[in-house]
C-alpha cells in the first residue's frame, strides 16, 4: 500500500472516493474482494469499511450497509449541535447506504456476520477495546501472560481501567506467579483499589479479555499486530467457563505461594521439574511460565545440584523417584533420592 496514505483519501465513510465507492460496492455486492483490490483505496480499511476475512487473510470482507447507517447516525447524534452543517450530507449518505443495503440478498446478511471480527493493526483494537469499556457496565475478566508486566503495558490500559472504576465495574485479573515480582503491577493494584481483584497460576492460556460476558478479544498472530472481537454467545460462554475455572485454581495474589514440602526446591522449580517430566525443551518452559529462557535453565541448574543428578537423563529420573512430575506436594515430608528424608518448611 505504499504511496496510498491517508492524505490521498481525504474524506469519511458518508463521501467514498470513486474508487472506494466501486470497490465497497464490489464488496457487498460479492461478500467479499480480494485484499490486493484494496490497495488502491486504503481508506476502506482506515474507515472499517472492509476488514480481513477471519477464514483467509487474503480477502477482505464488507461491513455491512446497515452497520454502516448505524454508525453514522450515531455520528450524527453527537455532532449534531456543534456541526449543523453535516446533518444534510449524513441524512444523503444513510440513504445512499439504505439502497445499497436492499441489493444484498438476505442470506449475505447472515447473524453470524458481526460474531467474529478481525481487528487489524494496533489503532483498530485500541479503538475496539476503548468501544468495549465505555459500552461495559458490570464485569471485566482478563487473562494476562508473560510474566512481569511492563509499565509501559500498565500505563496503556490504564485510563480504561479508571474509567472502569469510575463507574463501578469489577475486574478479575489472571496473572502467572512471576508477575507477583513486578512492582509496576503492585503499583497498579494499589491505585485501582478494590475495583480489581488479582490471582496467580504457575501458567495461563494467552492473553484474553471479556467484557460483560458479552464480548471477548484474543490475539489473532504471535506478534498481538492484530486480534479477533468475539461476540457469538457460544464463544463468549466457553471462554467464560475457561476463566472461572482458572480462577478457581488460582492463587490470590494476597496469599503466598504454597510450600512444595521439599527442602531446597521452590514452588517455580517444582512447576519446572513437572513441565521437565512432560518432556518439554526449556524455551517452551520458560515461555509458559513467563521467566526467560536463562532464568529457567538457573532454576533447572538448581534442581539437578538438590535431587543429586549428574546428567539431564538423570534429572528426568530423580524428578520422577522425588514425586516433582505429578500434582503438587501437600505431605508433610518427601524423601529426595540419594539424599536424607527432607521435612517441609
Amino acid at each position: 500500500m505504499a504511496g496510498h496514505g491517508a492524505d490521498e483519501h481525504p474524506h469519511g465513510a458518508d463521501r467514498l472516493c470513486e474508487t472506494g465507492d466501486r470497490v465497497y460496492s464490489r464488496a457487498v455486492r460479492r461478500g467479499r474482494v480480494p485484499r490486493r483490490d484494496a490497495e488502491p483505496v486504503p481508506c476502506l480499511l482506515e474507515l472499517a469499511l472492509l476488514h480481513p476475512d477471519p477464514d483467509d487473510m487474503d480477502w477482505l470482507v464488507p461491513t455491512s450497509p446497515q452497520e454502516v447507517m448505524t454508525r453514522l447516525l450515531r455520528g450524527m447524534h453527537d455532532e449534531v449541535s456543534a456541526s449543523q452543517r453535516r446533518v444534510g450530507s449524513a441524512v444523503a449518505a444513510v440513504e445512499w447506504y439504505a439502497g445499497l443495503g436492499r441489493q444484498v440478498r438476505p442470506a449475505a446478511s447472515g447473524a453470524e456476520g458481526p460474531a467474529i471480527r478481525v481487528l487489524d493493526g494496533l489503532a483498530r483494537i485500541q479503538a475496539a477495546m476503548d468501544e468495549a469499556t465505555q459500552a461495559c457496565t458490570t464485569e471485566v475478566l482478563t487473562v494476562q501472560p508473560g510474566g512481569i508486566r511492563r509499565e509501559a503495558e500498565l500505563s496503556e490500559g490504564l485510563h480504561r481501567a479508571l474509567a472502569l472504576r469510575g463507574r463501578g465495574v469489577r475486574m478479575r485479573d489472571l496473572y502467572t506467579h512471576v508477575a507477583r515480582h513486578g512492582q509496576g503491577l503492585l503499583t497498579y493494584l494499589e491505585l485501582m483499589g478494590d475495583a480489581v481483584e488479582a490471582r496467580t497460576l504457575d501458567e495461563v492460556i494467552d492473553r484474553l479479555i471479556l467484557f460483560d460476558r458479552t464480548v471477548a478479544f484474543i490475539p489473532a498472530n504471535s506478534d498481538r499486530t492484530m486480534a479477533l472481537e468475539l461476540r457469538h454467545p457460544a464463544l463468549v460462554a466457553y471462554l467464560v467457563t475457561i476463566f472461572d475455572r482458572l480462577w478457581r485454581l488460582a492463587i490470590p495474589l494476597t496469599a503466598p505461594l504454597p510450600d512444595t514440602g521439599i527442602e531446597g526446591i521452590s514452588h517455580r522449580e517444582q512447576s519446572i521439574a513437572a513441565l521437565l517430566a512432560e518432556g518439554h525443551q526449556d524455551a517452551v518452559i520458560a515461555e509458559r511460565l513467563g521467566i526467560s529462557v536463562r532464568t529457567c535453565r538457573a532454576h533447572i541448574a538448581r534442581l539437578s545440584e538438590t535431587l543429586g543428578a549428574a546428567s539431564r537423563t538423570q534429572l528426568g529420573v530423580r524428578i520422577a523417584q522425588a514425586g516433582l512430575d505429578g500434582p503438587q506436594h501437600s505431605s508433610a515430608s518427601v524423601s529426595v533420592p540419594g539424599q536424607e528424608s527432607r521435612t517441609a518448611r
